[in-house]
């Protein structure tokens, strides 16, 4: 994908955001993003641009 923070997740994590945006919980897919991606903790705008894409 090209995306900083989608490199530092998992494949799991990404796994189960992509099933999160799918079913329509970006929020919840948000919420993972922030928990999971470790430290530093991203942003919440890092984290909606990503979901946009």
């Amino acid at each position: 994908m090209g995306n900083a923070l989608w490199d530092r997740l998992s494949a799991e994590v990404q796994t189960e955001v992509d099933s999160l945006v799918s079913a329509g919980w970006r929020v919840h897919a948000i919420a993972v993003m922030r928990e999971r991606a470790g430290l530093p903790t991203p942003g919440l705008h890092e984290c909606v641009d990503l979901v946009d894409q």
